[in-house]
């Protein structure tokens, strides 16, 4: 099936299916950081040792993450809407069992589970959109949408488990996946026809096995960092391992006729541009919604609830950046609309870095939250944009799951990586003063070093991603004559 029939099919409903792919995104984001405000009331009520809670987080990111390009070729070859639908049942399958837990075992397999359908859920998502906007302005408007909401979920997953978990249960943070879930199951297949390479091919089974063994370990790696610290043998050998599968990937796909992930595609120059940018800006904003929250709690004094509340302005901002995204990509070009909003985002986070135990929410914690998810806003929708440029009917699905992929594994370095930079730093500083200073001045190192990872990522856009010209409006309104999914001529400039 070509894109130009499946678009014909479904031109009258795109809006509907837009908005039932963003609801599922939502939700799936939502996940990576439900159960955050949640660990403690999780802890006590199922019996979780110290170690074996963090597996309620890390099992859901490394099969996320660790799955993400195997499903996404899959759905170039099986159909993007059977995958999409097959991942959005198994989530909610896994929810019920998460939220019907009685063992920390059945919440943690629960968890995983989640993940594995979000991994074929997502890239399914975003190649289905990419293909059902081909025209300029209306795929960017598209993908503006469906960034932003992505981001959305991240932020308002702390917001909702701390209402929840505050004035209902915790359980309550995965059985409201359910509606969602049943919702997209019924309506999706009435508003998307099926879409597949038009190609006979079969999936590369070596490529497969490696590529997500390289993925799983590295995410497994570093998650464990986190935990133990970088000498640990639990980390060494993971990462070794995840060195060795990547070279083995590499060379296999150099040899075989239908690779997994063609190296052509990654070397494609705006696409690993912007993938390398994702992994910079995934890395900053997971650490700071973890590094924030936690702040908020132990130093400020806040409440699970009040913590989440203190969140909403930040979703607020996000949906204002989003706003802007679209117009500022249009009249700007990708190119400096992600060069401002990395430096908007990093001057937000050092004013939040600046924070102290003293100060007030309005005064102190505020300026810099509404900055800082003024450029998330800005951010996340163009590097959408910008991850699936120039991918086709045979390969939407693949440029989804490696822009995906690369979000869950700058999630996971930036954890690994802050959250332990600011453990240590608080602890050097432990003997010689105050315990919130202390804290403070972990939090603040941890912020600072995330800003800067910003600052490199305005760089590496503003040098590498191009200076080319864009195409005239009249001619952006019309759909590629090459099936793209996305031109580059068209969007960078």
């Amino acid at each position: 099936m070509s894109a130009t029939s499946t678009l014909a099919t479904t031109a009258g409903r795109r809006r509907p299916a837009l908005m039932v792919l963003c609801f599922v995104q939502f939700m799936l984001v939502l996940d990576d950081t439900v159960v955050s405000v949640a660990l403690p009331s999780i802890r006590d009520d199922l019996g979780f040792s110290a170690t074996g809670l963090t597996w309620v987080v890390n099992a859901y990111f490394l099969a996320f993450g660790g799955l993400l390009l195997l499903f996404g070729r899959a759905a170039d070859l099986w159909g993007r809407r059977r995958v999409f639908l097959t991942g959005v049942a198994l989530f909610g399958a896994a929810s019920l069992l998460c939220g019907l837990a009685q063992e920390p075992w059945q919440l943690v397999t629960g968890r995983f589970v989640q993940g594995a359908g979000a991994a074929m859920a997502s890239p399914a998502a975003l190649s289905l959109i990419t293909l059902l906007f081909p025209g300029r302005e209306e795929r960017v408007k598209a993908l503006s949408i469906w960034g932003g909401i992505a981001a959305l979920g991240g932020t308002m997953g702390l917001v909702i488990s701390g209402a929840l978990t505050d004035l209902t249960s915790w359980r309550w943070i995965f059985l409201i996946n359910l509606p969602v879930a049943a919702l997209a199951l019924v309506l999706l297949p009435r508003l998307v026809a099926e879409s597949r390479t038009a190609r006979e091919a079969r999936i590369d089974v070596p490529g497969a096995i490696l590529g997500t063994g390289a993925v799983v370990c590295l995410v497994y790696g570093l998650l464990q960092a986190g935990e133990t610290g970088w000498g640990d043998a639990a980390v060494v050998g993971p990462l070794l391992l995840a060195v060795a599968l990547t070279a083995a990937f590499l060379t296999a796909e150099s040899r075989i006729a239908e690779p997994l992930v063609p190296l052509s595609f990654l070397a494609f120059r705006i696409r690993a541009v912007a993938n390398s940018a994702t992994l910079l800006f995934s890395a900053a904003f997971y650490a700071m919604a973890f590094l924030l929250m936690i702040h908020l709690q132990t130093v400020l004094g806040y409440g699970p609830l009040q913590a989440g509340i203190a969140y909403l302005p930040y979703g607020g901002g996000i949906l204002t950046g989003m706003w802007l995204s679209y117009r500022a990509v249009i009249r700007l070009g990708m190119r400096w609309t992600l060069v401002a909003s990395f430096l908007i985002s990093a001057a937000g986070l050092l004013l939040l870095s600046g924070v102290s135990p003293s100060d007030g929410y309005v005064s102190g914690v505020l300026p810099g939250m509404l900055v800082t998810s003024l450029g998330c806003g800005l951010s996340l929708p163009a590097l959408s944009v910008a991850a699936v440029t120039d991918t086709t009917e045979e390969n939407a699905g693949l440029g989804s799951a490696v822009f995906s992929s690369v979000q869950q594994v700058g999630g996971a370095v930036g954890v690994a990586v802050l959250v332990s930079l600011a453990t240590r730093r608080s602890d050097d500083l432990a003997a010689a003063t105050e315990p919130l200073l202390a804290e403070t001045a972990g939090f603040s190192f941890a912020l600072t070093v995330a800003a800067t990872l910003l600052a490199l990522g305005a760089v590496l856009v503003a040098t590498l991603l191009g200076n080319r010209r864009s195409a005239s409006p009249t001619d952006a309104r019309k759909p590629p004559t090459d099936q793209r999914a996305g031109s580059a001529t068209e969007l960078v400039r």
